[in-house]
């Protein structure tokens, strides 16, 4: 479901993310598939430099199918993007991904809180993010952090997620993964 970015696979991603459904909503806008090929180099090295982490989501058969990553990483903190290619959205994958990656974050990384921006028209991520139990409306708790990604053109909401509500709501997943285990 998730693995590691791979420079191999982003003809592919390349291919999903520039569909005009998802390209708008996308942090690397890349022109084209070369170009992606070096912003993704670019991201390895960021990884690699602890400012962001970044996985490639897949689906079922190990195909890539989108990308989830954290930005902006200071203090155990930063921000969450991930997009799906649009044959693959509607059909789980946003929830897994999203709970796979918040479990290394949390568990592996020891991040604290995790925030999302989403454009205020982005009508099809906020509802995806309102579905997870985790999340929370930032908007007013966080009044500064909520002007700094206001500060130009486009307009966002804030949402968050802290580290003890995913735990407390997550915790009969890892209960059931446990079981599994065994």
């Amino acid at each position: 479901m998730l693995k590691h970015r791979d420079l191999h696979e982003t003809t592919e991603l390349y291919n999903l993310l520039s569909h005009p459904a998802v390209f708008p909503y996308v942090r690397q806008k890349a022109a084209s598939a070369e170009e992606y090929l070096f912003m993704t180099k670019q991201l390895i090295e960021e990884e690699q430099q602890g400012k962001t982490i970044s996985r490639t989501i897949t689906d079922d058969w190990g195909q890539p199918i989108g990308t989830i990553s954290i930005f902006d990483v200071q203090e155990g903190a930063g921000f969450l993007g991930t997009w799906i290619g649009t044959p693959f959205q509607g059909k789980g994958y946003n929830q897994k991904a999203k709970y796979l990656f918040l479990s290394e974050l949390f568990y592996e990384y020891d991040f604290h809180t995790v925030f999302l921006r989403i454009r205020k028209e982005n009508e099809r991520s906020k509802a995806a993010a309102l579905k997870l139990p985790y999340v929370i409306d930032a908007n007013e708790s966080h009044p500064a952090l909520y002007e700094e990604i206001n500060a130009g053109k486009l307009q966002f909401d804030l949402y968050k997620i802290p580290k003890d509500l995913f735990y407390l709501t997550t915790a009969h997943e890892r209960a059931e993964e446990e079981e599994q285990a065994m």
